[in-house]
């Protein structure tokens, strides 16, 4: 297992130069965000692209994951969703994430990430997204397949799936090789899913990690890990009992003031875990 950090605690500088302090710090891979202000896929460029994979070279560096869960550039974390009433703002949806893919695809990268559907709307049914969110990964899931990235669904409070259960439920609906798991640790603890337990229990679908802490209330505030509540040294010990030897992608957003300390705390945190898992 290898420790990456996510670019989007670096949203207030360019994306080669998060690359480059992300590497600067120490860790091993960087997560790119596939939005705005780095490499939002309807605009980012070949040229472009081809400057981010000489950054990542250049660094010494791999990608770890294409973040495509968010979309600032159209609205915020959350939409335009894969569970939209409106067919057309949640066609952009699917666009993007196509394009995301595509991208992945041309910068090297294994996996990209999504969102779990996304909030359920006043007057909405649950049966209902279900179905909606289904057909739409569906139809993107092909669009994977021939780009040979995978799609990973990331469960999340207060979304369409936030449980260990939910997302049990939604891959018996889904049948395609490049659907998968991006297992967020602090998401889980948040619905109080155990999290030794759930990573046995997910481990055949799990391809990508997101590790943060978040405090004993379980509210959905990303921390620096070892600030908050979640038990790492077993979490890290249940991970690698699953033969898991991937990514392990430090999400840390809320740091925008200080992404390099924040970086840098959770690596001396997290590293010693890792050489006695």
């Amino acid at each position: 297992m290898r420790l990456a950090y996510s670019s989007n605690a670096y949203m207030r500088v360019s994306v080669v130069d998060a690359i480059s302090r992300i590497a600067g710090i120490g860790f091993a891979g960087v997560e790119l965000m596939a939005d705005t202000p780095h490499a939002w896929p309807e605009t980012t460029t070949d040229e472009e692209i081809d400057a981010i994979r000489h950054a990542v070279d250049g660094a010494s560096i791999e990608i770890s994951n294409i973040n495509a869960f968010m979309m600032n550039v159209v609205q915020d974390f959350w939409h335009p969703s894969w569970i939209e009433p409106d067919e057309a703002y949640r066609a952009r949806r699917i666009e993007h994430t196509k394009r995301s893919l595509t991208m992945a695809r041309k910068l090297g990268a294994r996996c990209i990430t999504t969102e779990p559907g996304g909030p359920l709307e006043s007057g909405m049914t649950r049966a209902w997204a279900m179905d909606v969110f289904v057909e739409g990964l569906t139809e993107v899931l092909a669009h994977a397949e021939r780009e040979g990235v995978l799609l990973l669904v990331e469960p999340e409070p207060d979304l369409l799936i936030e449980t260990a259960d939910q997302f049990l439920e939604l891959a018996d609906r889904i049948d395609s090789p490049a659907f998968g798991l991006n297992f967020d640790v602090g998401h889980f603890y948040c619905v109080s899913d155990p999290l030794p337990e759930t990573v046995e229990r997910l481990r055949e679908h799990t391809r990508h990690y997101h590790f943060e802490d978040i405090a004993a209330t379980r509210v959905h505030e990303h921390l620096i890990p070892g600030r908050g509540a979640i038990e790492f040294a077993p979490l890290v010990e249940a991970i690698g009992r699953t033969d898991y030897d991937g990514w392990l992608t430090v999400e840390l957003y809320p740091y925008l003031s200080d992404p390099d300390g924040a970086g840098r705390e959770a690596l001396d945190f997290l590293t010693p875990l890792l050489k006695t898992s």
